[in-house]
């Protein structure tokens, strides 16, 4: 067996997957949740699953302190569900770590050097990195003399040209600060771009293609040949399109006008942009879900909400055909992206004259796999291609041990 523990550590969650790689296979996956919950709000949650011919789900709830503990929690349930870590001991450990700045361009081998430019770059990811650090810290104590595998969410994007990545601010403060575009869902952006290709039985090397990566965050990403050339994600996730609860693109001088106006701080600015905007801070609604049936029913705001959402998507796809140079296929992933009919053709709708359609009845279909929802004979090829990070970062483990 050859097996890979995937691990994607939140501040206060833990998520993981095994998976065998000789038929890219998954074991077990599961989620720890609430690690820290202290006081009278009780336990932590954990949920385990064991796919199949026969799928077996199970949930336990118990204390559970740190990520150190959580690794516990983990490979107890392993020792009374399975599977045998005796029979499937990993050979790798893979983190998803979030940013990685100029210093990480692919997987790399965690090192206490690592580790300390992971804490460092924690400056520019700092909900995110600080916790990918602890869940590599207590998985290294559980699976000792075995290589840890940092993946970056950002590492995909080391590619974009400088014209690109650079925003037109004074270039010493830039440079100081460490301002630029790094983009995210890089790992993401990297499995579906491929799986396009692996899809349209075209060499990944001549297609032009535009990544949709819609979910709770929201990322368009145009790849060129197999390789990041520009993203609308930017310092942070909060450039770009509209998200759940995030307003992506707008004007900085609306903050200066809110600071003024209506008083508020930074930390209040923060929490507006970040959790009360987007979707949410539009129709009440942050998931895309009630949002259409908000709509459907005639609320006016949610309508607004989703005209927003597909019009910022649509100035993307313009953006990024152009600067490919044209455009052999659209593919939408994640939760929105590969759920969500509504989104899809409203996104597209209006550009027939440029080669891009998407054909009803193969866009309202069931069907939940890889698959192609524009005509035929249509020059760009649409297409819904579920997305699998999981698998991404355990592939690019196996590249460099």
């Amino acid at each position: 067996m050859s097996t890979v523990l995937v691990i994607n550590s939140g501040s206060s969650s833990l998520k993981y997957q095994l998976i065998e790689m000789t038929n890219e296979s998954v074991l077990a996956n599961g989620l720890i949740e609430r690690i820290g919950a202290g006081g009278d709000t009780g336990s932590s949650k954990h949920t385990v699953t064991l796919p199949g011919s026969e799928a077996r789900s199970f949930t336990s709830e118990h204390p559970v302190a740190d990520h150190t503990e959580a690794f516990k929690v983990m490979l107890a349930a392993f020792d009374k569900h399975g599977p045998s870590m005796a029979e499937n001991h990993p050979v790798a450990v893979g983190h998803r770590v979030v940013h990685g700045g100029k210093r990480f361009f692919g997987p790399t081998v965690v090192t206490d050097l690592v580790k300390i430019n992971i804490e460092d770059l924690a400056e520019l990811a700092p909900l995110h990195n600080p916790a990918n650090l602890d869940g590599i810290n207590a998985a290294q104590v559980a699976f000792p003399g075995i290589p840890h595998v940092a993946v970056f969410d950002t590492a995909f994007h080391a590619t974009l040209p400088p014209a690109a990545y650079t925003y037109a601010i004074d270039a010493g403060l830039a440079d100081k600060y460490r301002v630029r575009r790094y983009g995210f869902h890089g790992t993401s952006h990297k499995f579906v771009s491929e799986a396009a290709a692996e899809y349209l039985e075209r060499p990944l090397g001549e297609l032009k293609t535009i990544v949709l990566h819609l979910g709770n965050g929201a990322s368009a990403c145009a790849v060129d040949g197999g390789v990041s050339v520009d993203t609308s994600m930017g310092l942070t996730p909060l450039e770009g399109l509209v998200m759940g609860t995030r307003s992506g693109d707008l004007d900085p001088a609306i903050l200066f006008h809110l600071n003024r106006k209506a008083g508020l701080g930074f930390a209040e600015l923060d929490e507006l942009l970040n959790r009360k905007s987007g979707l949410l801070g539009l129709s009440g609604h942050g998931d895309m879900r009630d949002v259409v049936t908000a709509a459907g029913e005639g609320d006016a705001d949610a309508q607004l909400a989703l005209d927003v959402y597909l019009h910022r998507i649509k100035h993307y796809v313009g953006a990024y055909a152009a600067g490919l140079g044209g455009v052999d296929a659209i593919v939408f992933t994640a939760g929105v992206g590969e759920n969500s009919d509504v989104v899809r053709s409203g996104a597209l709708a209006g550009l027939e004259a440029f080669g891009i359609a998407v054909d009803p009845e193969r866009n309202t279909s069931g069907h939940r796999g890889r698959r192609r929802i524009s005509p035929d004979e249509s020059p760009v090829a649409v297409l819904v291609i579920p997305t699998n990070e999981e698998l991404e970062i355990a592939r690019q483990c196996l590249t460099v041990i």
